[in-house]
């Protein structure tokens, strides 16, 4: 499973979804799906973006969570 992480760095950093998109140029829809964790892809383009405008790196925004064998 991928995790998401844009919401609690967001709110470490107090910006709303309509900030991160004046800063980034994204549309407001595709930041709110990655914020609430609900998209199935993510454009390398819009990736860097978003860490460059949050001062992160691609591992403080998605993490890999190996699935339980379970799971499946």
């Amino acid at each position: 499973m991928i995790k998401v992480h844009l919401s609690r760095i967001m709110g470490e950093k107090k910006l709303k979804i309509s900030d991160l998109a004046n800063i980034t140029g994204l549309h407001r829809n595709g930041i709110t799906k990655l914020y609430n964790d609900k998209t199935d892809g993510i454009k390398f383009d819009t990736l860097d973006k978003i860490c460059v405008a949050l001062d992160c790196s691609v591992n403080d925004l998605i993490e890999h969570i190996p699935d339980k064998p379970n799971d499946k």
